[in-house]
């Protein structure tokens, strides 16, 4: 097999195409970037048991080019029939709390590859996935496993593989004794052979009137043998597996199962099949699909609830949904009732109507007519269920950004709403918090209550003019009157991740603690209780070897026309002011805003740690840069205005402030100052550099750069093209390729999957520079998705972006 290596293509004097070996980045920044990752963690639903999940490193290039299919929207390994790009765990460890010594699980096989932990409702066993990669002669295949608590050691539950192109292949039965889970089915035999000769051409035909756009999906199906392939794969054996001894019975008939979950009282268990006709244009979240529910003792179907046609129909809007009943699941506090969703408007959110969203339920035996629960105003967002007599259902608009939450009976179906939250998802200075659940005896999530069911707790980000400072609150239901029981201070940033019962009653709140130098760590406190928290976890400082942090200081200023803007500005780690201004990269990524007050809100703190991700941008303080990372360009458009209709403008006056108060401090030289960004924020680099004169240096990663190769809607944009071609067209960097003097690199991974970004973005931008006489470089990493992996492509990713900026930046040809 030929060896993987960077594709580059060079525009310079004369242009040519190569193949490159490896390069990698200067010292520092290698090492940053391969430091220890810091482990996860799976808390037992009552508090009693912590797992601590040593986490994968960066996967090689070999492992990353194992082979895949693309198919109906997913991406999968054919070797163990299972998704494709999963982040492993590699070791587990059980601690119980509090005060618990942390214990390896034994068994577990060397080098593991652990997936989907899931605690059972009793807390006594954490079941998993484990991967077994191909070997020589031998394939590859994804096990059921479950670790013990009471003896800390691991052992395979199912002899059958599980079939997991969908992820998380399994769920727990509320006995706690049986888990339902897919599986390849026995005997399927050979994958189907590609025709080695077409028997006929892919048709795809429309004409019935009616308009039926769709956003730009990669890795869809193309023909009759991908039909076949990925049916091949897909289809899945349900069984229910006894956790004394394996044993396995099938349930209902293979098919390709998306999701099967069992009743909150274990006697039905409800399963969504897709089935034919497949979609070319749709990923497989738009296949038609059958609702049934199934008896978990028999496997016979009791009810099918639904079989839902393809969903080819569906306007672009980003709150538009398909016709008839969607989003069934079942009803967490109940013992076997479903409730689910059906729009009122057709759909379509640009139909008028007073009602656009119904819920309603049906219980067991699913016999009789289904109840209404609730008429919503807005399209209806998902339920969270507390008791008999409580629940909250959420709703949403798209157009505004305005989200409400409403409290009702369950028992008294058809009652009037009342109002519980209500405002702008994105006023982030007013949000009440999200309400905070518990896992009840069946394993299922309900609300935690307070003062014998009349009220409820709240965990929120505090976003504040000052930064974040999450909090947990109490909310009486019935006076309304929130009370502050914990807040983040300074000078920490601590998360609140899980409030449980302590073994004496009292309340226990389980936070994510760190500091600017701090590590992130677990911590528990007694809610209401002064005093330091006990410390949970001891994660290591991952840059101990080089000074343990950053310098990091939140800027706060304002654009022409008086925007709010935040950006974090790192600098070398011995810079003295005496230094003078620096050559400086500035990374962002756009946002779509309909208020300018909302816009300003300030997000963050400047009391994380800085943990360095494969993207960041802060690496290259290590070379003499200073950074300016997060800055923020909020695009708005207030009442009939949409916020793209002066992207352009809104972006460069953006970039020039951070720029100015970077300048205005004394460490930015703004003679010396680069650009990047990933996805969106690519697409932001290549149009700042076809509209101002700003920067030296550009480096675009992943990016679409031709909004008419979108035509469907964009990011936050859902007018589509001939709509606002206009629009469209002012912000497609591709059309002033002319105007670009600026050197850019352009990188793209060659196995893009996100929407609308596909590699032929870059290429044609290329292709366009090129053609103009341009400075550009374009890098294609083998392998790679929207977002990079392998050690090898990221080590080069970083290696050519320090080479661009010390050709550019640092000392750029008219300085030189």
């Amino acid at each position: 097999m030929k060896k993987l290596l960077p594709v580059l293509l060079l525009l310079a004097a004369p242009a040519m195409a190569q193949e490159t070996q490896y390069q990698q980045p200067p010292a520092a920044i290698r090492d940053l970037l391969l430091a220890p990752p810091t482990p996860r963690v799976s808390l037992a639903g009552d508090g009693s048991v912590l797992a601590i999940l040593a986490v994968q490193d960066f996967p090689t290039i070999a492992e990353l080019s194992q082979p895949e299919l693309r198919l109906a929207g997913l991406r999968l390994n054919p070797r163990t029939n299972g998704q494709s790009r999963v982040s492993y765990a590699v070791g587990m460890q059980f601690k119980r709390l509090p005060g618990g010594a942390e214990t390896p699980v034994r068994d577990l096989p060397a080098q593991a590859r652990i997936s989907s932990p899931s605690w059972s409702p009793d807390n006594q066993h954490l079941a998993f996935t484990l991967t077994t990669p191909a070997a020589e002669g031998v394939g590859g295949r994804v096990e059921l496993w479950v670790a013990d608590v009471a003896t800390n050691s691991a052992r395979r539950l199912l002899a059958t593989p599980l079939n997991d192109v969908f992820g998380t292949s399994f769920e727990w039965v509320s006995d706690s004794q049986s888990l339902l889970a897919r599986t390849v089915p026995a005997g399927r035999g050979a994958a189907p052979a590609a025709d080695a000769t077409p028997t006929g051409p892919a048709v795809q035909e429309t004409g019935s009137g009616k308009k039926s756009g769709a956003r730009t999906y990669q890795d869809l199906l193309k023909n009759p043998a991908d039909e076949r392939t990925f049916e091949y794969y897909a289809t899945a054996q349900l069984v229910r597996v006894k956790l004394a001894d394996g044993s396995a019975q099938p349930l209902g008939q293979p098919g390709v199962l998306r999701t099967a979950s069992p009743s909150p009282d274990g006697r039905y268990v409800l399963v969504r099949t897709a089935h034919r006709p497949f979609s070319y244009t749709l990923p497989i979240s738009g296949f038609p699909q059958r609702i049934d529910v199934l008896d978990l003792a028999t496997g016979s179907v009791v009810k099918t609830i639904a079989d839902l046609p393809l969903a080819d129909n569906v306007p672009t809007n980003f709150d538009a949904v398909p016709t008839g009943p969607r989003d069934h699941g079942w009803r967490t506090d109940a013992p076997a009732t479903l409730s689910y969703a059906e729009a009122q408007d057709g759909g379509d959110p640009k139909v008028k109507a007073d009602v656009r969203d119904k819920v309603y339920l049906l219980p067991a035996p699913f016999t009789g007519p289904a109840q209404e629960l609730a008429a919503l105003p807005l399209r209806y967002a998902g339920m969270t269920w507390g008791t008999d007599h409580l629940a909250l259902v959420d709703g949403y608009r798209w157009a505004d950004r305005h989200e409400t939450t409403w409290q009702l009976d369950p028992a008294t179906p058809g009652q009037p709403l009342k109002v519980l939250f209500d405002g702008s998802s994105q006023d982030t200075y007013h949000n009440p918090g999200s309400p905070v659940t518990r896992r009840n005896a069946q394993g299922r999530s309900v609300l935690r209550l307070a003062q014998s069911g009349q009220a409820l707790y709240l965990m929120g980000q505090g976003a504040s003019p000052e930064g974040d400072r999450p909090f947990v609150d109490e909310l009486n239901l019935t006076t309304n009157k929130t009370t502050r029981l914990w807040r983040s201070e300074a000078p920490h940033y601590e998360i609140p991740a899980a409030l449980f019962d302590g073994k004496k009653g009292q309340l226990q709140l389980l936070t994510r603690r760190e500091a600017a130098d701090q590590v992130p760590n677990y911590y528990l406190r007694e809610l209401g209780k002064k005093g330091q928290p006990l410390a949970l976890t001891h994660f290591a400082n991952p840059y101990a070897a080089f000074g343990g942090s950053f310098r990091k200081q939140v800027l706060h200023y304002k654009r022409a026309d008086g925007v709010a803007l935040t950006a974090n500005l790192y600098l070398p780690p011995n810079y003295k002011k005496t230094d003078g201004p620096l050559p400086t990269l500035m990374e962002a990524y756009p946002v779509e805003f309909k208020d300018k007050a909302n816009a300003g809100q300030v997000s963050g703190s400047p009391y994380t740690f800085t943990r360095l991700s494969w993207a960041s941008p802060v690496y290259w303080v290590t070379q003499g840069y200073a950074v300016l990372e997060s800055a923020t360009v909020p695009i708005v458009g207030e009442g009939t205005a949409e916020p793209n209709d002066t992207y352009t403008e809104q972006l460069v006056s953006s970039a020039k402030a951070a720029i100015d108060e970077g300048q205005r401090l004394g460490v930015v030289d703004p003679a010396r100052v680069a650009v990047m960004g990933h996805s969106y924020g690519a697409f932001m680099t290549a149009n700042l550099l076809a509209h101002s004169d700003l920067f030296k240096a550009g480096i675009a990663r992943s990016g679409a750069y031709n909004r008419t190769l979108t035509p469907f809607g964009f990011q936050g944009e859902e007018r589509t093209y001939w709509q606002a071609k206009s629009v469209y067209d002012a912000m497609s960097p591709f059309n002033y390729a002319d105007k670009i003097k600026t050197p850019i690199l352009l990188i793209h991974g060659e196995a893009d999957n996100n929407s609308g970004t596909f590699p032929i973005q870059s290429e044609r931008f290329y292709a366009a520079l090129k053609g103009q006489g341009a400075t550009a470089r374009y890098v294609v990493l083998p392998a790679e998705s929207h977002g990079y992996s392998a050690r090898e492509n990221l080590l080069h990713m970083l290696w050519e972006m320090d080479s661009w900026l010390d050709k550019y930046v640092k000392t750029p040809p008219a300085m030189n």
